[in-house]
């Protein structure tokens, strides 16, 4: 059914674009280099890409140094799972919806430019907290920041590069994500075990406002809808309602945002108390944690991440169906080495199987971003992924540690150390449930599709 607008929403689309698009970002002609091939696009991607590092690496800090402040602060697994779970993501996903729609009619750019310097900021100050109420309330104003910088992200990549490219860019920009884990496990360990978890949040906190400034400064605000072939200034951005009516309408939207959360659930919720389980089941030091935590598993999950996005664009170019399907292949080669992971006994062994279970484990992101991207219209790309979004965070990373912290204070009576175990084999289980998510979303997927077009 086609979207109903008005002539003074028109004009002010019309205007808003004329405000903050280049006036060198028109739709692309025949031979112009576009995407990959454009040096100034390849710029944006990379400092899009080190936002997501920097989010990552604010967000990360806390698994990394949960032992440490949860000792300092004397609180309980629960609590510990509330702070690094839901306190941060009821806000960055609640605040993810109407940023997001203020972002589709406004300069993305700037959004996320705002996001990362109130993140940044939120993250030094949780350094400085001296009780529960005062960190809680810093994470909260960290998942505020944050949620400015997600879906404009997407939203901005979908208009620097064509569809063809699309999920090799959004896998490229999740990646970010990936390292920032990697940087923020690994410094903030080596920092915390030197110099204490207050130290790790101030230093690594601050670079942001820097980084805040660079998008603000340097990246060009491109025409929404620059490699679709409809009349943008004709179909401007619908109400909220009327969007994200237009996108659940669609099955195979719907189970691919349910099987990411759920992905996000077991896989987010296991990665923040991984830390904790290496310090009580193999007594690992805090600095060694972060190596492997970091630079190894981080270096294992990129080229996961990136090889599975490459894969699923070449793939998907010759059946849609494969951009679900790849993510369900990956899931069930992931399992067997996460399990073996938190079963083994020994620590090297341990530790050696995390790689190929990083590896597997993020062949989602790419397919799906670029999936809620292709099944929306360009008007309402940003508000797709933030729909993604606001579940995977509030349902999946709000609740996956939360659920392990409780798990493991009521197993604790029963099982000791081991209880952290248990806990971790039993929020795996999601994964499963969301491989076969993927399946049912590549049923209809390609019908979909053509509907968009």
């Amino acid at each position: 059914m086609p979207l109903q607008t008005s002539s003074a929403d028109n004009r002010q689309v019309t205007e808003t674009q004329s405000q903050h698009a280049d006036p060198s970002s028109n739709p692309p002609h025949d031979g112009e280099r576009v995407g990959f091939s454009d040096p100034y696009t390849r710029y944006v991607m990379l400092v899009l890409f080190i936002v997501y590092v920097v989010s990552y690496i604010d967000r990360q800090l806390m698994a990394v140094l949960l032992e440490p402040i949860k000792n300092d602060l004397g609180v309980s697994d629960t609590q510990m799972g509330l702070l690094t779970g839901v306190a941060f993501a009821i806000f960055y996903a609640t605040l993810g919806m109407p940023i997001a729609r203020f972002a589709d009619r406004n300069s993305r750019r700037s959004v996320i430019a705002a996001g990362v310097a109130v993140w940044s900021m939120m993250t030094a100050a949780t350094g400085l907290a001296r009780n529960f109420t005062q960190i809680l309330a810093a994470r909260i104003f960290v998942g505020v920041g944050e949620a400015a910088g997600g879906a404009p992200g997407h939203s901005l990549i979908s208009d620097y590069f064509p569809p063809r490219q699309r999920a090799t860019a959004l896998a490229l920009y999740s990646t970010g994500g990936t390292v920032g884990i990697m940087l923020g496990m690994w410094l903030g360990g080596w920092i915390g075990f030197h110099y204490g978890w207050r130290i790790a949040f101030v230093v690594l906190g601050i670079p942001g406002v820097l980084i805040a400034l660079l998008v603000r400064l340097t990246v060009r605000e491109p025409v929404r809808g620059r490699f679709d072939e409809a009349d943008i200034e004709a179909e401007p951005a619908p109400p909220a309602r009327e969007a994200i009516r237009y996108l659940l309408s669609k099955p195979s939207y719907r189970w691919l945002t349910l099987a990411a959360t759920l992905h996000v659930f077991a896989g987010f919720g296991a990665s923040n108390w991984y830390a904790s389980f290496l310090i009580r089941i193999h007594d690992m030091p805090l600095d060694q944690i972060g190596l492997w935590l970091g630079p190894f598993s981080g270096a294992a999950a990129t080229l996961g991440a990136l090889f599975f996005g490459r894969l699923v664009d070449r793939m998907g170019s010759r059946d849609a169906r494969w951009y679900m399907w790849l993510p369900m292949i990956g899931t069930l080669c992931a399992m067997p080495f996460s399990y073996a992971f938190i079963l083994s006994d020994s620590l090297f062994p341990a530790i050696y199987l995390m790689l190929p279970a990083a590896f597997f484990g993020n062949s989602y992101t790419g397919a799906t971003f670029a999936m809620a991207q292709g099944l929306a219209r360009p008007q309402m790309r940003t508000l797709s992924a933030a729909t993604v979004l606001f579940s995977m965070n509030l349902l999946g990373m709000g609740f996956g540690p939360f659920v392990i912290g409780l798990m493991n204070d009521t197993l604790g009576p029963r099982f000791g150390t081991e209880a952290i175990r248990y806990s971790l084999l039993i929020i795996g289980i999601p994964h499963l449930v969301a491989a076969v998510m993927n399946a049912l979303a590549a049923k209809t997927l390609r019908n979909d599709l053509r509907e968009t077009a």
